[in-house]
């Protein structure tokens, strides 16, 4: 199959904007841990780390359903099967995460 543009290219600039903040917020983890602050403080940061990349990995889901998923539907066959598998496997991933 040939390289495509992927399907979160129109929300890039967003996505790296919410990954800086997570990468910011898990730096600020680091120090807490550093500076030995109270166990539930570390934790709710690690509560807020992890839903600021929960919020990137579903917007990239949906960015890839909604191109790359529905592209191949169109095409249909095999390219279609494998993107729905495709699909299908990182759902799980993030439900068990």
């Amino acid at each position: 199959m040939e390289h495509r543009e992927p399907g979160y290219v129109a929300d890039k600039a967003q996505l790296l904007k919410r990954l800086r903040r997570a990468e910011g917020q898990v730096r600020g983890l680091q120090r807490m841990v550093e500076d030995d602050v109270y166990c539930i403080d570390v934790l709710t940061q690690v509560s807020a780390a992890t839903k600021a990349l929960e919020t990137v990995a579903l917007q990239l889901l949906d960015d890839h359903l909604a191109h790359c998923v529905a592209e191949a539907s169109a095409e249909g066959g095999p390219v279609a099967e494998e993107k729905l598998r495709e699909a299908s496997a990182a759902i799980a991933r993030l439900v068990r995460s």
